[in-house]
């Protein structure tokens, strides 16, 4: 893979923080320690839409600037790389690929994972990840049809192209009364989340919006043994472990539940 198939923020100061990056982990006694990789980024400004751009899509890495989405990908993709004992940016950008795209391939913009149900579904079915929440005898089941973006076209610049709408129309027709796990937002209390949850798990938060499963995620960081939250808070307009408790922000922000998403590394 070359330069080429990577669109860089900053591509010299990018690849080498990359590389930085790995050959650190390289130095651990266990490398790829996701919490460890997550607080790299604190600070790091909160951006939106840093993934689209004009022409076709491609992969695109900015460590400069990122949303709740592309932090817990980038974080991600870099503890999967250093357990792989790999310290090259061109595996990191592969690993990246292999976790934002269906198949891990780049063809198209309906190719790219938007949707966190479908981001969730294709990486587990590859072994990325494996999904925690059925894990909790709690859980339960909701039943949506996914087709936020469709609905609200306007709100996504790339669906002013055709072939992007039906590509994107294609992909919200396999989530028409889709089932998917989560926890209530009454479930979560910090000593049920402690007992499920472990460092460097990923938390997603489920809505009641219509069209839509998800509105956020975040990397669990225990504290003093209770699970808080490392995310790229918009409200902040930076990455923070958020000073509430996990419990704490759900009461405050009310998110219909959550999901939790482990990555595999094995």
């Amino acid at each position: 893979m070359g330069a080429q198939n990577v669109i860089f923020n900053n591509e010299a100061a990018d690849t080498t923080r990359i590389t930085s990056i790995l050959i650190d982990e390289a130095k651990q006694r266990v490398p790829g320690d996701v919490v460890r990789i997550a607080e790299l980024f604190l600070d790091t400004p909160y951006k939106n839409g840093t993934l689209e751009g004009e022409g076709e899509e491609t992969l695109r890495v900015n460590l400069n600037e990122m949303d709740c989405t592309t932090f817990v990908e980038t974080v991600l993709a870099l503890a999967y790389t250093s357990g792989e004992h790999r310290q090259s940016w061109h595996d990191f950008a592969f690993n990246l690929r292999r976790i934002r795209y269906r198949q891990g391939e780049t063809s198209g913009y309906a190719s790219r994972l938007h949707y966190v149900s479908d981001w969730i579904l294709d990486n587990v079915a590859r072994g990325n990840f494996m999904e925690v929440t059925t894990m909790a005898p709690e859980a339960r089941y909701a039943v949506k049809s996914l087709d936020y973006m469709s609905a609200n076209r306007n709100a996504y610049p790339a669906l002013a192209d055709e072939n992007n709408f039906a590509g994107i129309k294609n992909v919200e027709s396999g989530f028409s009364n889709h089932r998917f796990p989560y926890l209530k937002a009454s479930w979560v209390k910090s000593k049920r989340l402690a007992e499920l949850t472990r460092n460097g798990d990923v938390v997603v938060f489920t809505t009641s919006t219509k069209g839509l499963d998800a509105t956020h995620m975040g990397i669990v960081k225990m504290v003093d043994g209770v699970p808080r939250l490392i995310h790229a808070s918009s409200k902040t307009g930076k990455v923070v472990l958020d000073p509430l408790t996990i419990e704490e922000y759900v009461k405050r922000y009310r998110p219909e539940g959550l999901r939790i998403i482990r990555l595999r590394k094995d």
